[in-house]
């Protein structure tokens, strides 16, 4: 078990590297056609993603990925087309995105899909925080040092369910209009985020193409 300094510190470290604050633009985009039930439920859904990922991370995340035989070289590359496919459905105001659906309950599991992922997963918890968190589970020794972990995993989320339920008050200061250029804007940053994520990836995967000029 660690000092209760060093707890603080993984605390501001596990939520740095979730950057709730910075992911409030995308939910807001993502959720801009929907009324606020819907947005609560995927703020909330969110959050329960990220606290759910990041606890299991510590728990099993390194038995889980050495028994699957995944690196997270391999989980940034697939991370990085997970949010180039949303951000082209961004950029090309994605239809599924669009209430065309007659039934709520297909409605409502869609949504609970992109809360999740991409929201939760890779946006919010993606290969970085889950690598930080088995890292810092495998710095201490005990059950009680991965409990701890656990409720800092918890706590960070519900600070991001309080940052994404802030986004409300965000869209109505902006409009519908501001809502819609904020849609394609983040289309753009998300797939230049995208090709940082692949590439940080891919040269580790063929460590070939970082000789390459």
């Amino acid at each position: 078990m660690l000092a209760a300094a060093a707890y603080l510190k993984i605390l501001l470290a596990f939520v740095v590297i979730v950057d709730p604050v910075g992911v409030i633009p995308v939910y807001a985009a993502l959720t801009a056609n929907d009324n606020r039930h819907v947005r609560a439920r995927v703020a909330r859904i969110a959050a329960l993603t990220v606290a759910g990922v990041l606890a299991g991370s510590v728990i099993a995340g390194e038995a889980i990925l050495s028994w699957f035989g995944i690196t997270i070289a391999s989980f940034k590359v697939g991370g990085a087309i997970l949010i180039l496919l949303m951000a082209i459905g961004m950029l090309r105001s994605d239809p599924l995105r669009e209430k065309q659906t007659p039934e709520e309950a297909v409605e409502a599991e869609h949504k609970t899909s992109i809360a999740v992922v991409p929201i939760g997963v890779p946006l919010l918890v993606g290969p970085g925080a889950m690598s930080t968190a088995i890292i810092y589970a495998v710095d201490g020794h005990g059950v009680l040092h991965r409990l701890i972990l656990v409720a800092l995993a918890l706590a960070v989320g519900l600070l991001t369910w309080m940052c994404l339920r802030a986004a409300d008050p965000l869209e109505r200061v902006m409009g519908r209009t501001g809502m819609n250029i904020m849609i394609r804007l983040m289309g753009v940053i998300l797939a230049a985020v995208a090709v940082e994520i692949f590439c940080s990836g891919i040269v580790v995967l063929l460590p070939g193409l970082a000789g390459r000029s």
